[in-house]
């Protein structure tokens, strides 16, 4: 393995900044309530409108949205409807009996409230709102709240769109930590979010990663990042447009290239400043690639998967011969887009997989938003009167094993009481000192 090109050691300090502001910010808003948030709006975002997007100002701002974007909206929102029904219904409920009178099962119930952050800050971002609310209400929640920084008087029309298609029932026009915070706490809306999810900024990442627990969330997230495994068959320009497609994203969005090829790596690190000086954004672009682009030589594509799989990327793309070897074999990524006809715009925005993704190594362990997050799997139970002979007898003894006496003495009752003419092999509580309380 060879380095063509490595990104300096992240910024710890930066991050320490970012955590410290967003704590003083959370205490503020919970502590200050809908007051606090709204100073926040007002200093941050110069917003002094009414929170709440009414229905009036809603319809006005859909109408503003030109009939060939509402068509694209629309597509893209059947995509990802029928890609969660998909993955919904591949969870099922179920009940089995494991023993004679032992009955186990499982319920799938949605949460009762979500929270969608859109973000609206240097894009539009149409289509994390579809990702998110689409795939909640698929999902089944009751109640989905929406929130997205305003501009110019309002939050873009596009995305008030997509929010009301997608089933957003209240749509908040308020970004930021202030955001989140008023989703978690259910400020202007009386109800307080089960779960937050979408993609932010480093603040509202970060507000999110402070508030789990609280409330859920669906990802670790960091900025975007993006990854291509390349063989000797691949396209050097194919590959250079969509690093610097990904690296639009921000400064701070890591793009990656690994390849078994020097003659791939030597001609990508040589285009990709051409391509990027042609972008409207070259400095945004520029900047990702100098500050976090790397170009990694592999020995082997058994090198390279090992090499991919421990960045983890939360986009990946292969570009190489033999694309069922390569998904069988790589483990850790957010998404995999395989071939050169599979650009990771498609997923950002309207192939139907969900983009809201890990980042930060955290595929490892995690996948990305699904229809599952907004679903509780919730396990049940039923032993009748003759299956204790068994399961409290096999309870007491490993509660007292344990130590537990509390929990032993659960199962001897029950001994006692179904089967109170029966000898045990091990001592029991008697039942007189029960009936003496009771």
């Amino acid at each position: 393995m060879e380095y063509i090109k490595r990104a300096p050691a992240p910024d710890e300090a930066s991050d320490r900044s970012i955590r410290e502001t967003v704590e003083t910010m959370l205490v503020d808003i919970k502590t200050g309530g809908e007051a606090s948030a709204l100073d926040y709006a007002k200093k941050l975002d110069h917003w002094e409108g009414d929170v709440v997007l009414a229905n009036e100002k809603r319809a006005d701002l859909i109408a503003q949205v030109p009939e060939q974007v509402r068509q694209d909206i629309q597509f893209a929102h059947r995509q990802v409807r029928r890609f969660a029904e998909a993955q919904r219904d591949s969870l099922q409920e179920f009940e089995i009996e494991t023993e004679p009178g032992v009955r186990l099962g499982q319920r799938i119930l949605p949460v009762q409230c979500a929270g969608c952050y859109v973000p609206g800050g240097r894009y539009a971002h149409i289509a994390s709102a579809i990702m998110s609310i689409a795939t909640a209400k698929v999902a089944g929640v009751p109640f989905i709240v929406a929130c997205s920084p305003p501009h110019q008087g309002a939050i873009h029309p596009a995305i008030a769109y997509a929010m009301d298609l997608s089933g957003a029932d209240v749509i908040l026009e308020m970004g930021g930590v202030q955001g989140v915070a008023a989703m978690t706490y259910g400020l202007f809306t009386g109800r307080a979010a089960d779960i937050i999810v979408g993609p932010g900024n480093a603040y509202v990442a970060e507000a999110k990663r402070i508030l789990f627990g609280q409330v859920g969330i669906d990802v670790f997230a960091g900025p975007t990042e993006s990854a291509i495994i390349a063989d000797q068959t691949a396209d050097p320009m194919t590959i250079v447009i969509d690093l610097v497609s990904q690296a639009e994203h921000g400064p701070d969005s890591p793009v990656w290239l690994f390849t078994t090829s020097r003659n791939i790596a030597d001609q990508v690190a040589a285009l990709l400043p051409k391509v990027a000086a042609d972008m409207p954004n070259e400095e945004v672009v520029m900047a990702a690639w100098r500050d976090f682009g790397e170009i990694v030589l592999c020995d082997s594509r058994e090198e390279t998967v090992a090499i991919s799989d421990q960045y983890a990327p939360e986009h990946l793309q292969v570009i190489a011969e033999d694309l069922q070897w390569w998904k069988v074999h790589l483990n850790n990524y957010g998404s995999l887009f395989l071939g050169e006809g599979s650009t990771v715009t498609h997923g950002d925005k309207c192939s139907g997989t969900n983009h809201i993704l890990p980042t930060r190594r955290a595929g490892r362990y995690s996948g990305g938003l699904n229809v599952h997050k907004f679903m509780k799997i919730l396990t049940y139970q039923e032993l009748d009167a003759q299956a204790n002979a068994t399961f409290s007898a096999v309870g007491s003894r490993i509660s007292r094993a344990e130590g537990m006496e509390g929990h032993a003495r659960a199962c001897d009752w029950r001994l006692r009481k179904y089967f109170p003419h029966t000898e045990w092999d091990f001592e029991v509580t008697e039942q007189k000192r029960y009936e003496t309380w009771s």
